[in-house]
């Protein structure tokens, strides 16, 4: 998969990466929530990455990455509209800062990475971690975008996204590669499905996840 494939041959796949981001965002955030102000950020690290991953290895350009965000944006301003949030809550501004963060350093990490890496799952592996690590690394930095602090460690000053640093780069390691697995996988699928279905099967996907946020939501 080596090619670049046009954002419209793709535009159905990335449609549902960022949805089911978005809703799986969602869902691990209400699952953790107990622990929400430990690693839930970090797993979640290695959640966005195995989409982002996804949708760089399907189209090769820096937009397949940017769709899939905007989709899990979107995700979190419905999710905020539903929970009756404002934007500048610290549950919903600086989740979407993170997002930016994680696809932000993909892009900017995957093009020094050889072709030759790329192909094998040790050079997929270290993508994964080398981007946890710069998106964390990036994410204090949501004060000023914000102007929402990043929490920090109970008693201390170190903002939870770099204490659990390990946690994120770890998880990484694992999803990056199985995002590119996955997107190989899905371009096979895709090909056995009529041009009709290539259409609706996404539309489908992406109107389930919205429906299944809000379940989790109001439920």
């Amino acid at each position: 998969m080596s090619h670049k494939t046009s954002l419209s041959t793709s535009l159905g796949f990335l449609v549902v990466c960022g949805s089911v981001w978005g809703l799986s965002e969602a869902g691990l955030g209400l699952a953790l929530e107990s622990c929400a102000k430990l690693v839930s950020g970090s797993i979640m690290t290695g959640v966005a990455l195995f989409f982002i991953a996804a949708a760089w290895t399907r189209t090769k350009r820096v937009l397949g990455p940017a769709v899939v965000v905007a989709c899990a944006l979107a995700f979190k301003l419905l999710d905020a509209l539903v929970l009756g949030l404002p934007l500048k809550h610290g549950a919903v501004a600086n989740p979407m800062f993170a997002f930016v963060t994680e696809g932000l350093a993909f892009v900017i990490i995957v093009p020094f990475l050889a072709e030759a890496w790329r192909q094998k799952t040790v050079g997929r592996a270290f993508l994964g971690g080398a981007s946890a690590l710069f998106a964390v690394n990036l994410f204090p930095l949501v004060k000023f975008a914000t102007g929402i602090p990043a929490c920090v460690v109970a008693g201390g000053t170190m903002p939870l996204a770099l204490y659990y640093a390990p946690i994120a780069v770890g998880a990484s390691l694992i999803t990056v590669p199985l995002g590119f697995w996955a997107a190989a996988k899905a371009e096979t699928l895709e090909g056995r499905l009529r041009a009709a279905g290539r259409i609706l099967v996404p539309a489908a996907a992406a109107g389930l996840c919205l429906a299944l946020q809000a379940v989790l939501r109001l439920g």
